[in-house]
């Protein structure tokens, strides 16, 4: 199967746990572990922006040496959060829908773009 066959979140999970099983990392990936990496590699990507101007940081992706560079820390971020999802048995998409429709009603649309607290 290639990289691109199943797209799933949890196609994705398994071929995580299964990247991990087949390297006896299984007793590493505790809730503290993954969190711990998952805070570390959004420090990552947030350090590849750090001294960014607004407008730099906007054109990131056209910029043939960063780009791949932030790629691949969304990738290590995403993978620690759904393989953090998957020792706790979390739905991430079920997760984000229902802080979504939280948030909805937390923060009503006033119809200019920004909120009135």
């Amino acid at each position: 199967m290639s990289d691109l066959d199943d797209l799933t979140v949890r196609a994705l999970q398994r071929r995580l746990a299964a990247f991990a099983a087949a390297r006896d990392w299984g007793p590493f990936h505790t809730p503290k572990n993954l969190s711990a990496a998952l805070s570390v590699e959004a420090g990552e990507l947030v350090e590849i922006f750090q001294w960014l101007t607004p407008e730099e940081s906007s054109q990131v992706m056209a910029d043939p040496e960063t780009a791949p560079l932030v790629e691949d820390e969304v990738a290590d971020v995403l993978a620690y959060l759904l393989q953090f999802c998957e020792v706790l048995g979390i739905d991430p998409l079920s997760a984000l829908a229902a802080k979504i429709e939280r948030n909805e009603t937390r923060f009503p649309a006033t119809g200019n773009g920004h909120s009135m607290e």
